[in-house]
């Protein structure tokens, strides 16, 4: 093959198909899942420059049969062409044989050095040619054909691996920028933890309490709050009366049932002028959980609140969430009010009980059957209630009688009802919220920078990669034997090969291209346990 014009000197462009000896994908029919076996793997195995073996085993006659198919080597580059399209890797020396499932190819090359290739897949360039040859619907992917007939880029044999020993000296250093990143990233998160549990165990604000004496203590709110909370039922029932046009009964007051108190059985104590409080107690009335709605009404209408609209320190606003179609009366139920709390009552155990402070970029809107709505009756509490529920005591106390279900848990009602709350005096709580929010802002202020540190990593290891294809990354060797005549002495062994016509004969010569290639011949064997691979 002639030299391509535009590409650096020494250098050839082909189809992936014609500088390969073994292209295939893994089985498009997979045995049936062993709880012992042999590993077969799936693109979520693979991720850049990296082989997980965890998943599904299958039987070691299972496997026999599908390792027919793929014959994976070390030095092979699996590539992800199902589902997540493009990641790959290269097979390592001593790693325990597996064989894979069609949303991953295997490619082995002996004019390409491996890592080259595993890099080349990587790039902008190559990714946007296998995202325009993927077909399907439900799920994407590429086909063996479209992947064979893929334009790939050839360097100098000997410029490969001083490519690839560049690429891999900018990416270490990267990587450990990267890695830092997200050190300080998780050290955030355990900062966020901490500040929200100082806060509702009252040590936030010792300095605070130092300097002012408590005027009302948080027993006397409360009381407050519990006689407010009778008088609105009371005049609800009194609206109810009216509107039937009936006369209230005798002791109709006497049906009011006092909410839940709080079992301190246990709880720590409580700083001076602070009580223990249930959830119940701060609310209008018991927890309502949100509406059920088909599928076919959604895409117009009010915006609803799902659970993947929130978590705990993050929320979309009600322009960027869903539609619903639903009547008059279902919008004045479900309506949410800015002041409502929401908490999510079924979920994986990891995300069930989070909470959302509806605000008025929230609104207008309604919410969905899996998260209960909490009204409080004194709204000027609402925000210190919400940081309790979403710190670590509060989403324990919430969990604590979780009930379990296939893949999800579920709190109800009366779990959240019954939930214990330390509660301060008014000015403290007001206090508690100003300290937390200035923290949890500097926090939010430096996630941001880091995701934007992680943002700037990504793009510099895409411009790394495109140095190196474009030949800009490392200094070229005029003394480098041209891909011309490394692609003339393949052609020349596959025309052997063909007249030959012996598996034996082109197995030699594949070898022969390695050595004058300075390439080594490693392969993987399965040892004497199913487990242990051996090189040979």
């Amino acid at each position: 093959m002639s030299e391509d014009s535009g590409l650096p000197k020494g250098w050839s462009q082909s189809e992936l198909s014609s500088v390969s000896s073994h292209i295939t994908d893994g089985s498009h029919l997979p045995p049936p899942k062993q709880e012992r076996g042999l590993p077969m793997l799936s693109a979520t195995n693979v991720n850049n420059n990296s082989i997980s073996l965890q998943g599904r085993l299958i039987s070691e006659a299972a496997f026999d049969a599908e390792h027919k198919r793929t014959q994976i080597q070390a030095g092979d580059v699996l590539l992800t062409i199902v589902g997540t399209i493009g990641r790959s890797a290269v097979v390592p020396e001593k790693m325990p044989v597996f064989t894979l499932q069609r949303s991953v190819a295997v490619i082995r090359s002996s004019v390409l050095v491996p890592k080259f290739l595993a890099y080349l897949f990587q790039s902008t360039a190559f990714q946007k040619k296998l995202q325009a040859h993927a077909r399907g619907t439900a799920q994407k992917g590429v086909y063996l054909k479209s992947l064979r007939g893929l334009v790939v880029l050839l360097a100098p044999f000997n410029e490969q691996h001083r490519i690839v020993a560049k690429i891999e000296e900018l990416f270490s250093a990267l990587d450990a920028g990267v890695a830092a990143l997200k050190r300080a990233k998780a050290n955030l998160k355990r900062y966020r933890a901490s500040v929200l549990k100082a806060a509702v165990e009252g040590k936030l604000t010792e300095e605070w309490r130092a300097k002012h004496p408590v005027e009302e203590p948080a027993s006397t709110l409360l009381a407050r709050i519990l006689k407010e909370r009778r008088q609105n039922w009371e005049a609800d029932q009194l609206a109810k009366f009216t509107a039937a046009k009936k006369e209230p009964p005798k002791n109709w007051r006497d049906k009011y049932v006092e909410p839940t108190r709080p079992d301190t059985t246990g709880l720590p104590e409580l700083p001076d002028g602070w009580c223990w409080a249930s959830v119940e107690q701060l609310l209008v009335n018991s927890p309502q959980n949100g509406a059920y709605f088909p599928k076919t009404l959604y895409g117009s209408g009010i915006p609803i609140i799902r659970i993947d609209d929130y978590q705990q320190f993050w929320s979309r606003s009600a322009n960027e969430v869903q539609r619903v179609q639903v009547p008059a009366r279902d919008i004045e139920l479900y309506g949410l009010s800015g002041s409502d709390i929401l908490v999510n009552r079924v979920n994986s155990m990891t995300h069930l009980g989070k909470v959302l402070l509806i605000e008025a970029r929230h609104l207008p809107s309604i919410f969905e059957s899996n998260m209960m709505r909490l009204r409080c009756v004194e709204k000027q509490v609402v925000p210190y209630v919400r940081d309790y529920l979403r710190s670590h005591s509060g989403i324990a106390r919430l969990r604590a009688d979780a009930k379990w279900a296939v893949n999800q848990a579920s709190i109800n009602q009366q779990d959240v009802q019954r939930t214990s709350v330390p509660f301060p005096p008014l000015a403290e709580q007001q206090g508690i919220v100003n300290v937390v929010d200035e923290k949890l802002s500097q926090i939010d202020a430096a996630e941001m920078q880091i995701e934007h540190g992680l943002l700037r990593a990504s793009r510099l290891r895409q411009s790394i990669l495109k140095q190196a294809f474009e030949g800009k990354l490392v200094p070229q060797d005029p003394k480098d034997e041209p891909t011309s005549v490394l692609l003339a002495r393949l052609r020349a062994s596959r025309a052997h090969d063909e007249a030959n016509g012996t598996a034996e004969t082109s197995k030699r010569n594949r070898a022969k291209i390695k050595e004058s290639s300075g390439e080594p011949r490693t392969r993987i064997r399965r040892g004497p346990s199913s487990q242990n691979q051996q090189e040979e």
